[in-house]
């Protein structure tokens, strides 16, 4: 069985330049490459795959200061957006990078996906906990959200419940201090800081599945205890939308 993982990360009303915006992304995208070979190359996002391929680039401080330059990955004068995949011929068999960063807005937030390639169970290369919550860490340090999630998209609809973001913990779920104190949460959950950014709880060693109703209980159990903390609260506050 192959069900589709990624890590979404949020955060909302961070003005910055290209040139800051530029120094994170080089700096996630070296700190992603340590996690697995497979993060090491990357191409612009194309109509078509034979296309893209032709557009690998090295994930340098000068490279995307030259896209952020660019109308394509500009959000008018609000931030900037860039797309890029791993390059392989097969989509689903690559991993794929969507950002958004720079933007002052709070109700359409700073974001980053990470769509990781599909692998049956049992036969992960880099559907693992070392590899996915280095990928959480990498985030973390470089672009400081507020809360990311790593997950199956079963899991994300089982656990959001149509809910706003920053409501539902994953396989991995990441918290910033900001957030306030993760408690200390039973076994198998590992609770780790990062640095000092903020917090990585991880529900299980193996690979979370939403087949498994060992693993969907183990993520609800998690998540009333972590709501009692008052880590749910939402990430665009009820007035911000109203005004929206």
């Amino acid at each position: 069985m192959s069900e589709t993982y990624g890590i979404k990360a949020y955060w909302a009303h961070r003005p910055e330049s290209a040139e800051q915006c530029a120094r994170r992304a080089e700096m996630f995208f070296r700190l992603l490459a340590e996690c697995h070979p497979d993060f090491a190359p990357w191409y612009e996002k194309s109509s078509s795959a034979r296309k893209a391929l032709q557009l690998g680039f090295e994930p340098t401080l000068e490279t995307f200061l030259k896209f952020f330059g660019r109308e394509k990955y500009q959000s008018g004068n609000d931030g900037f957006r860039f797309g890029t995949w791993t390059g392989r011929e097969a989509e689903d068999h690559g991993a794929m990078v969507m950002l958004r960063c720079g933007s002052k807005g709070e109700v359409a937030p700073n974001s980053l996906w990470i769509f990781f390639p599909k692998e049956a169970l049992g036969e992960e290369r880099v559907l693992t906990a070392p590899v996915v919550s280095g990928a959480m860490r990498a985030i973390a340090v470089a672009w400081e959200p507020e809360w990311a999630v790593a997950t199956a998209d079963g899991l994300w609809d089982e656990l959001s419940g149509g809910s706003q973001l920053g409501c539902f913990v994953g396989w991995m779920t990441y918290f910033s201090r900001e957030r306030g104190e993760v408690p200390t949460l039973s076994s198998p959950v590992r609770v780790e800081p990062v640095g000092d950014k903020g917090t990585l709880v991880t529900l299980t060693p193996e690979r979370l599945t939403p087949s498994n109703p060992e693993h969907v209980a183990l993520a609800w159990r998690t998540q009333r205890a972590l709501e009692e903390r008052g880590l749910f609260r939402l990430m665009v506050p009820s007035a911000s939308r109203r005004k929206a």
